[in-house]
């Protein structure tokens, strides 16, 4: 059933240099969309991989074989396991009425109620500036304030809480690395290669910073079938020997593929064994076991926001023999050692990099987002996420005029898909997604080289997490299916 009422068409400016768009341009109305079905109940998914298509199935091999249809109820899932923690997910859109389904979370995971009681506990109990104080309530923030840097460290395996850097955020971390390590080493001649996928925060601060030292930013591009960076075309560039620094992205934002770092670990080995290595692992550590030690790369970053944690807190992890080389960058209270009238000495990593009073709350309460996911275990996120993912894929692909981008059903996949209607804007899907109750987003996902790299202006994005449940998906691909029907209808066709 349809019932028509007035919304406002939304059409983002095409991108320069991206051939306009097929959308309609004029009013629209919206849509009913028939309430989502009771949630069910479709077994946990355990172990290294799981037959895709069915989030209650249990293999150990690396088959990634999917069934079509949804899955049968049979036991809980993860996500019923952990949806009573989201209390934001039970609630209805005032205006439709319908139930919320958050499919955003690339953008900005939801939190646990652990991590927001973690947060208010630090302001209703022990707020005091940290490092700074012998009082009581000082040194209880202060004890947790390190605390939190121990569980990251432990998170991402790394060798010493010493290698975590708080920052505000993955972009704040990239600048990070960018200004200090970037400008006094990189100069004329030489190179930063990154790839078209990147997110502009992996990208944008190369150039200045390569404006700024005279060094060369270069990219490579895409393997044919969209599974991921052109790892043959960087080992090319490698091979001329003038490559310093390789930043790319551990898996894409909009394509949802994954890096094969021990391929790129090798190729720098070979070829470039001076470069370095910096990992943009958004995409990755909130999703997936990271395992800084056996990485082989020099700094990877994350935001915590993306991970069950607040907003305004994001880490850069680096080896301590890297982080002890790069000088400061932010000067101010807490980095120093000694300060005098014309000169100043400086506190050794992490604290060198962590300038004036820190995000101290948001900072426990990424420590207790990370105490949250382990209590789970990353293998099991990963499992449960990796048949989930398939699954969105699979129902998306099976939408006349839909069009997914990223990996096919053999190669490794994020649970994300980017995707674009024949003829609609994504902007307008999306509209209309909303109006069911679905939260998508659209746009070009602060990656608008590679839009113009696959010659579209926007996509539609529907991300997945670990309180996701297969019968979300469906209720997104019914949404979607109206969608594409009321466009016909005012369209006449």
């Amino acid at each position: 059933a349809r019932r028509a009422r007035d919304a406002r068409l939304r059409l983002s400016t095409p991108l320069p240099g991206v051939s306009p768009s097929r959308g309609l341009g004029s009013a629209m109305s919206a849509l009913a969309f028939p309430a989502a079905a009771p949630s069910h109940a479709r077994g946990v998914a355990r172990g290294n991989r799981v037959a895709r298509g069915n989030p209650a199935s249990v293999v150990t091999t690396s088959t990634r074989a999917r069934a079509s249809a949804s899955p049968v109820a049979a036991a809980t899932t993860l996500a019923d396991e952990v949806r009573p923690d989201f209390p934001i997910l039970e609630q209805d859109l005032p205006d439709s009425g319908k139930r919320l389904v958050y499919l955003d979370s690339a953008a900005s995971s939801q939190k646990p109620r652990a991590v927001i009681d973690a947060h208010g506990d630090y302001y209703r109990n022990d707020n005091a500036n940290v490092h700074r104080g012998v009082h009581y309530l000082s040194g209880k923030a202060t004890d947790a304030y390190e605390a939190a840097r121990v569980k990251v460290a432990d998170f991402v395996n790394a060798k010493s809480d010493r290698e975590i850097v708080f920052t505000r955020n993955a972009s704040e971390a990239i600048n990070l690395v960018a200004y200090t390590w970037g400008v006094a080493n990189l100069k004329p001649g030489d190179e930063v290669v990154v790839s078209v996928l990147e997110h502009h925060s992996n990208l944008v601060p190369w150039q200045l910073v390569c404006a700024q030292t005279g060094a060369t930013l270069r990219h490579v591009g895409l393997r044919p079938d969209q599974s991921g960076i052109d790892l043959d075309e960087l080992e090319v560039v490698l091979k001329e020997g003038k490559v310093k620094l390789i930043a790319t992205a551990h898996v894409s934002n909009v394509l949802g593929c994954e890096l094969d770092v021990a391929r790129v670990a090798e190729m720098r080995a070979k070829h470039a064994p001076g470069a370095k290595i910096l990992l943009d692992a958004c995409q990755s550590v909130p999703h997936m076991p990271v395992d800084v030690r056996s990485l082989e790369v020099d700094w990877i970053v994350a935001s915590g926001h993306k991970m069950c944690g607040p907003t305004g807190i994001g880490f850069l992890w680096g080896s301590e023999e890297v982080l002890e080389s790069m000088p400061p960058w932010m000067g101010g209270g807490e980095m120093i050692q000694d300060v005098f009238m014309d000169r100043s000495t400086y506190a050794p990593p992490p604290a060198r990099f962590e300038a004036g009073t820190p995000a101290i709350g948001e900072a426990i309460a990424l420590g207790a987002a990370c105490d949250y996911l382990t209590a789970i275990g990353m293998d099991r996120v990963h499992a449960y996420e990796n048949e989930l993912g398939g699954y969105l894929h699979d129902a998306l692909k099976s939408v006349d005029g839909v069009t997914v981008y990223g990996p096919g059903l053999n190669s490794p996949r994020a649970s994300l898909a980017a995707f674009n209607v024949e003829n609609l804007h994504a902007n307008d899907v999306c509209t209309l997604l909303d109006q069911a109750g679905v939260a998508t987003r659209s746009g070009h996902h602060c990656t608008q080289p590679l839009h113009r790299y696959l010659d579209v202006n926007a996509t539609a994005r529907a991300s997945a997490y670990i309180y996701n449940t297969p019968n979300e998906v469906d209720v997104l691909v019914e949404a979607l299916r109206d969608t594409i029907g009321f466009f016909k209808d005012i369209n006449g066709a």
